[in-house]
């Protein structure tokens, strides 16, 4: 296992991370536990979860598999998450997250999930960070992090508050473009960075044909996936969700396996991206300049899922839109079909007529 720096905390982190969101069978604990021994035993020490997880039973489990592995003294860090922007909701929930995940105070406690940045300002509002500040005093957590997808340079707004010691955020090899400026931010501020999704939610394993160029050694796309990203030294825990002791087997058998390349490589492998990916909007953002203020680089990521997503989800532009952006498929009718965005798109993608066929949908939910 490699480890490395978590920004400037003093932490070293292991650079595969297990993530708690995928679990087979999730209230099997015993299967579940042997996954993460699997994986502290094989090296990984960071260990993500959420209140969200399967209703907070993530969580649960997560706690009986911390208390094995004090056991064994299996060295681990323990990272979880929270929505709640007010002092009584943040405690509220983080007392009941201690609880469930048997631990006395969080390693990495993040603000979760800023997709917006009036979104973020209505939680600074509601004392965020003052509230942070005191659990960090306190000892409850031990660092202040926050869960972003916000792409080009808007994370810089998050970062200047200087609080936050580290950053989840997405970043793969199909979405790396419009996640650059935010992850040279990161990088400038010395922050942890720690990446998810890093196979796109299942995208480019299952598209092996489509993603072929990550390829160096021979390796099946989603060694060569891990790899490009383990490849970037300011990453430091690239974090899979697993959902079976053959996934956790697999990840460290691409950890052994590793062999870093050079950086003339990976600018080879990313300057391939763009032909290897026609018709997948690889987010470079340059069509963000919507006069009707439509956040057309959200959508063209959600069209991203009818293009590449496998045939039992109807619909995975909804779906995409619900869970990851927060946006209805209503918002794409603002669009005047001015051009501008056309104009601007290096891949000459048919973002009007995309966004025509967004919009002319019916928005999903969880009960459609």
């Amino acid at each position: 296992m490699i480890y490395r720096n978590y920004g400037q905390t003093g932490k070293k982190v292991s650079i595969l991370g297990f993530g708690g969101m995928r679990f087979d069978h999730v209230d099997d604990h015993d299967e579940c536990i042997r996954m993460m021994i699997a994986a502290a035993e094989g090296g990984v020490n960071y260990f993500d979860t959420a209140p969200g997880y399967f209703e907070t039973r993530s969580e649960t489990v997560y706690g009986k598999g911390f208390a094995e592995m004090r056991k064994r003294n299996l060295p681990y860090y323990a990272a979880t998450k929270t929505f709640e922007s007010t002092e009584s909701g943040i405690r509220r929930e983080l007392e009941g997250q201690l609880k469930r995940l048997n631990i006395d105070a969080v390693d990495f406690y993040h603000i979760w999930c800023i997709t917006a940045l009036d979104e973020w300002q209505n939680r600074k509002k509601d004392g965020v960070l003052k509230t942070f500040r005191k659990l960090k005093e306190e000892g409850l957590i031990k660092h202040i992090c926050v869960s972003s997808h916000l792409i080009k340079n808007e994370i810089k707004e998050l970062l200047m508050e200087g609080v936050f010691e580290g950053v989840l955020f997405g970043y793969c090899a199909y979405n790396f473009q419009t996640r650059q400026e935010a992850f040279d931010a990161i990088k400038e501020k010395k922050l942890g960075a720690v990446v998810m999704n890093p196979l796109g939610g299942g995208i480019i394993p299952q598209h092996p044909e489509v993603f072929s160029f990550l390829r160096r050694h021979g390796e099946d796309v989603t060694t060569a996936a891990l790899s490009f990203l383990w490849d970037h030294p300011d990453i430091s825990v690239v974090l899979v969700g697993f959902n079976s002791i053959d996934s956790v087997k697999g990840a460290l058998a691409a950890m052994d396996g590793y062999k870093p390349g050079t950086q003339a490589e990976l600018d080879a492998i990313k300057a391939k991206a763009g032909a290897s990916l026609e018709g997948v909007c690889t987010g470079c953002a340059y069509c963000d300049n919507c006069p009707q203020g439509v956040p057309i680089p959200l959508f063209m990521d959600a069209y991203n899922q009818k293009l590449l997503s496998i045939g039992n989800k109807a619909d995975a532009i909804g779906e995409r839109l619900y869970w990851h952006w927060k946006l209805k498929k209503s918002e794409a009718e603002k669009c005047t079909a001015c051009g501008l965005c056309e104009k601007a798109c290096t891949q000459h993608i048919n973002i009007i007529e995309r966004l025509k066929e967004i919009g002319s949908g019916k928005d999903w939910t969880p009960a459609a």
